[in-house]
């Protein structure tokens, strides 16, 4: 009788185990990312950075970013990535935005670090606000207004936004409108905004070049392929199960660093831990890198830094085994065509047959655990080595609006399981 006692009050005793356990599995959370962009280096010149508008004194940077998944608690991301020196965020707010620098005011909330509303961020390092109780929508827009009160040269910055912020005299991080403000088309300091999300969420980014960055897209619009697939997520009521963060970087390049421009950033294999690894919440990422080390030697870089096909794939095998490693899948993007591109020197026949190896490869080698065939949603059936013309953004390289959504909607978004 004893025995039975004891058997029936362990089966309690392990249902309700079990049902705590549950319990809690069930309302896990962590961070996904819903809005990110890669860093690159400062400019050496000083006079260029000015002309740039990245450099700052006693002033306030306003920074519009488009969220791809919703979410109730967040924080930022604030980045000093390639800086020289240390620098001081002395003031930082989080708002909806309701229409150019204006915010809604009633959404406003200043941000803290560690419990302080100003953080000290040393050269090359990254900092997280504390959590914040705010509800953002998908698919909206939010203002991150950062104060810096001392002389300071940008750092962490994405030269190409295609979204204009906004620079104010003074701490005016709460100001509702901002007046008197310049404009500029760059982010600054800031690379990351994260929600908190169900343990089933995750983060998709998309690593690339121009033409994951949105180059010849319409400024303000938000027409990235990134946002049209993060859109049809939305649209199949997926917004709170995934975030798409962008992270391409204009003129990069798989092998080298760039030989003039720095806003081209680093080498792609170099800013993979940065980019994509150190992104919270990564379950997916799709890779479509490779065009610029066949396009830019002989062009914007020397000839000298010319690849073959074999060493494109090299670099792509690193990155599929990186990503592995972390139980990341990779899905590679097929290269788009670029024959007749108006940019003197980048294209040559010799050239185009890389491309074409590097997309034989990319399909057939089964090395990815999927392939997106970019290049087949934008090509001329008519000339299948150039963009469509209704696809093209101006330069038979970079597709525009209509282009960026064929490449969107090329995704199989059973892939994302």
């Amino acid at each position: 009788m004893w025995h039975d006692t004891i058997a029936a009050s362990m089966k309690i005793v392990l249902a309700v185990v079990f049902s705590c356990a549950w319990a809690w599995a069930a309302d896990e959370t962590h961070w996904i990312g819903t809005w990110g962009a890669s860093p690159a280096p400062p400019d050496a010149n000083a006079a260029q950075m000015l002309a740039n508008k990245l450099l700052f004194s006693n002033q306030t940077i306003r920074e519009i970013v488009h969220t791809s998944a919703g979410g109730s608690t967040v924080r930022v991301r604030l980045s000093n990535a390639y800086g020289r020196e240390p620098i001081t965020i002395g003031a930082a707010h989080i708002a909806l935005r309701d229409s150019q620098s204006a915010i809604v005011a009633a959404s406003d909330h200043a941000l803290t670090f560690g419990g302080r509303s100003s953080v000290l961020i040393p050269e090359d390092a990254t900092v997280l606000s504390d959590p914040v109780s705010l509800e953002i929508p998908a698919s909206g827009d939010v203002a991150i207004s950062l104060f810096l009160p001392k002389p300071t040269t940008g750092a962490g910055i994405h030269y190409a936004a295609q979204q204009t912020s906004y620079i104010a005299s003074g701490d005016v991080t709460g100001t509702p409108s901002l007046a008197e403000a310049t404009t500029l088309t760059s982010w600054v300091f800031l690379t990351g905004l994260d929600v908190l999300a169900p343990a089933s969420a995750a983060t998709i980014v998309a690593f690339g070049d121009s033409i994951t960055d949105g180059a010849r897209s319409t400024t303000d619009a938000n027409r990235r392929w990134p946002n049209i697939l993060a859109n049809r997520l939305l649209a199949q009521k997926k917004q709170d199960s995934f975030g798409v963060l962008d992270e391409g970087i204009g003129g990069n390049r798989l092998l080298h660093d760039p030989a003039v421009d720095v806003r081209f950033g680093v080498n792609a294999l170099a800013r993979f831990t940065r980019d994509v690894l150190g992104q919270p919440g990564v379950r997916y990422v799709i890779v479509l890198e490779g065009i610029n080390d066949i396009g830019h030697p002989g062009q914007s870089a020397p000839l000298s830094e010319a690849v073959t096909a074999d060493e494109i794939i090299g670099a792509l095998k690193q990155m599929i085994e990186r990503a592995h490693e972390n139980g990341i899948k990779v899905f590679g993007g097929t290269l788009t065509p670029f024959s007749g591109t108006t940019i003197p020197g980048y294209f040559t026949p010799e050239k185009e047959a890389k491309r074409k190896a590097v997309n034989e490869w990319i399909r057939t080698s089964h090395a990815f655990d999927g392939v997106i065939d970019f290049e087949k949603a934008v090509q001329d059936p008519a000339h299948p080595d150039q963009i469509l013309p209704k696809y093209d953004g101006g330069d038979r390289l970079h597709p525009g609006d209509a282009g960026y959504q064929a490449m969107g909607e090329a995704i199989d978004l059973s892939l994302f399981q």
